[in-house]
């Protein structure tokens, strides 16, 4: 059975400064580019969790040197010719972005992970990779586990996907194609692409390194990367903070009062957890700049919010928990891809709201959240780091709230619980 966390309950204003990790998103980048690059490289600040060990994990069995240090990543690029297994433990960066590194590999790699991680789509990189001449073999459910035999080189040129359930599909094959013979070209064919942030995120990384990168995005629905064939230079670079891990902590400041102050948030990013900026002065906090560092202040009360968090939707259960407790009514909307990641999002967030008295519903494309008085209960994670987070932020307002598997924020913050009991104790 998971281990069972008591939330810490607050009904005082909060004043509290917490310093947060390195970006997951960030680091997973950089260690892959790292990989790819033309010598050795430094990567300081990394977020060090299960998600971006398992990619230093990954890149040094195809064959790259991985030094962890305190508080740095050390990466000398090479390349395997063995047969090697991958394990991508329920990480989305990991099962997607290495696949298209292993093609560049001459021996043949298997990739599997975590139980709930073999029914994760995967289908549009395989087959995205089986149309650039790489041979992958798989039992057909576009999943893992497979095995990718690796040539040492891919050809590159152009593929059309449909990366609608997940913006990773496109960054894994931007990331690795700069190696590729003709480098790639992707282009997005189906329904509205989500959490294009990550996308840009991708496309920055590989300019800043000297690789060129075409960008035509006429709308969420139709858009093309093209990646111009190159080594990406060696690099020395500092990780932002994470922003999207900030999120649950920020929201202290609303559900208590008082203010949460988050040290050197960048002036100019591409991390998704920026647009807290702008969306938390809609739930009714005020949020303000002290030099380097990021002030959210809380209002009164919490009010309801319809919006849309298509691009967005890694906040989703952070900004879910704040709806929750609000005066009115919320409507989230455009998140419908949040199905298919560690769990299914949707479903559990009104699962576990609803266990606790709230009153929440699926709508086809998000959540529906209407006001009710919360009591305590048993809220479950499904190893979700995110659910964890968002069960944290209620048990601040509801007493009595048993969070299930606490540990599985080790996903992207190991110390997360120690970092909430002090903010929640300051």
């Amino acid at each position: 059975m998971p281990e069972l966390w008591n939330a810490p309950n607050r009904t005082n204003p909060i004043s509290a400064r917490v310093r947060i990790p390195g970006s997951k998103s960030l680091t997973n980048r950089w260690l892959i580019m790292a990989a790819l690059s033309s010598g050795e490289c430094r990567i300081n600040h990394p977020l060090q969790a299960r998600d971006t060990l398992l990619m230093a994990q990954a890149l040094s069995v195809l064959g790259s040197s991985v030094e962890i240090q305190e508080d740095a990543f050390v990466v000398t690029p090479g390349k395997t010719s063995e047969s090697v297994q991958v394990d991508c433990g329920l990480a989305g960066t990991v099962m997607r972005f290495v696949p298209p590194v292993a093609a560049l590999s001459s021996g043949n790699v298997k990739f599997d992970g975590d139980p709930h991680a073999r029914v994760r789509p995967m289908k549009q990189i395989i087959s995205a990779l089986r149309d650039l001449d790489v041979d992958i073999t798989d039992d057909g459910r576009g999943t893992l586990p497979f095995t990718l035999a690796g040539k040492g080189f891919v050809p590159g040129g152009s593929v059309t996907i449909d990366a609608s359930d997940s913006s990773q599909f496109v960054s894994a094959l931007l990331l690795a194609g700069c190696r590729y013979d003709a480098g790639v070209t992707v282009i997005h064919s189906g329904a509205a692409l989500p959490s294009m942030p990550h996308i840009d995120m991708s496309v920055e990384v590989l300019r800043e390194l000297g690789i060129e990168v075409d960008v035509d995005v006429q709308d969420s629905t139709r858009a093309s990367w093209k990646v111009h064939p190159g080594v990406p230079r060696s690099f020395n670079v500092t990780v932002e903070p994470d922003l999207s891990n900030a999120a649950p902590f920020l929201a202290a400041a609303l559900v208590c009062g008082g203010s949460v102050t988050i040290p050197d948030w960048p002036i100019e990013t591409t991390q998704a957890g920026d647009a807290l900026v702008s969306l938390l002065p809609r739930l009714g906090a005020t949020v303000s700049r002290d030099g380097n560092d990021l002030v959210v202040t809380g209002g009164s009360e919490i009010t309801g919010i319809d919006v849309d968090l298509h691009d967005v939707g890694e906040l989703t259960p952070v900004i879910a928990a704040l709806c929750a407790l609000a005066n009115g009514p919320s409507t989230l909307r455009g998140i419908a891809h949040l199905r298919g990641h560690e769990t299914d999002r949707l479903a559990a967030l009104v699962t576990e709201i609803n266990k606790l008295g709230g009153n929440a519903s699926e709508t086809p494309d998000g959540l529906h959240i209407q006001p009710a008085k919360l009591h305590g209960g048993q809220f479950a994670t499904y190893s979700d780091h995110r659910m964890a987070m968002a069960g944290a932020v209620l048990g601040l307002a509801v007493s009595d709230l048993v969070i299930e598997d606490i540990a599985t924020t080790g996903k992207t913050l190991p110390n997360f619980a120690n970092m909430w009991q002090e903010m929640v104790s300051a």
